[in-house]
């Protein structure tokens, strides 16, 4: 406020909070913003919807930076198999043996397989109202980097049930952990907070369009994982696609701890301005440090 033109800023006055004073510049009048204050959040609201959003905005640092990280989150989200797993639950516990559990109880086969599916979506919702309670409790961030490493152990016990050879009843029970698990955990983290952090972290001039990308990366990503499972399924079986998705869930984890940043609680106008500044910061830093060499 003290760097503003034209505003005084008096020795004694009650402390304001910071959400506050970034948001409020883009209530100033006209005559405040001819005065050319700096920062992208003194844009008017008017003034952006006037204009539009350009494509060539896309490529200025703080938006490609946050293009990265949504365009990655949605890709590896549909990497990590969770909609070709809900697509063919039927044919996958089929395969893994879990139907022989219902079968000892007099269920056909093919009554078992939708009652596996539909009992597997039933406990989404609980697992949906965990997600909405630890958001803004947690954190984005730290719900991810949680969660993910439970997806990879609820895979790869799916993978160990198929591959070694056991009971089919123990095999099968094993199986049914490792399936729902990894599906309520997928659920309750990275189901939901792709589409969160994407809505948070760009800037409101090209919202919109930023937006649309990352959801045509989301749906392309699930046309690729929806139509290439039965291939997999066929080709490397249970194990094989165990192990493409666990290794998916790695890269996800090393790719939200490298790039991702925790947005709990913070203003979107202080995110769109924290990847603008590390856009910069990291060039300056590297060119100081070159100088120091010299």
């Amino acid at each position: 406020m003290a760097s503003l033109p034209s505003v005084s800023f008096p020795g004694e006055m009650e402390p304001i909070q910071a959400a506050a004073l970034v948001s409020q510049p883009a209530l100033y009048s006209k005559e405040l913003l001819d005065e050319h204050p700096v920062g992208p959040a003194m844009v008017h609201p008017s003034e952006t919807a006037v204009s539009g959003p350009r494509w060539m905005d896309l490529f200025e640092p703080g938006v490609k930076r946050a293009l990265v990280v949504g365009i990655g989150l949605q890709i590896l989200e549909q990497f990590a198999g969770i909609n070709g797993v809900l697509y063919y639950t039927p044919q996958i516990v089929t395969k893994a043996g879990v139907t022989v559990i219902l079968e000892n109880i007099g269920i056909s086969s093919d009554s078992a397989s939708l009652l596996i599916s539909a009992f597997t979506t039933f406990l989404m919702l609980p697992c949906i109202l965990v997600a909405m309670w630890l958001m803004d409790k947690a954190g984005r961030r730290q719900l991810l980097l949680t969660t993910i490493p439970v997806l990879v152990i609820s895979l790869m016990i799916l993978l160990i049930s198929s591959a070694v050879q056991m009971g089919e009843v123990l095999q099968a029970s094993i199986s049914c952990v490792g399936v729902i698990g990894y599906i309520c955990c997928f659920v309750a983290g990275f189901g939901p907070i792709p589409n969160i952090v994407c809505a948070e972290i760009f800037p409101t001039s090209v919202r919109g369009v930023c937006i649309a990308i990352c959801s045509l990366s989301m749906w392309i990503g699930d046309i690729i994982v929806t139509y290439t499972l039965p291939l997999l399924l066929d080709s490397v079986g249970i194990v094989g696609i165990c192990g493409i998705y666990a290794a998916v869930c790695c890269v996800s984890w090393v790719f939200v701890f490298l790039k991702v940043p925790e947005t709990k609680g913070m203003p979107l106008e202080v995110i769109t301005e924290f990847f603008a500044m590390s856009s910069v910061v990291k060039p300056v830093q590297r060119h100081g440090s070159q100088g120091s060499q010299g």
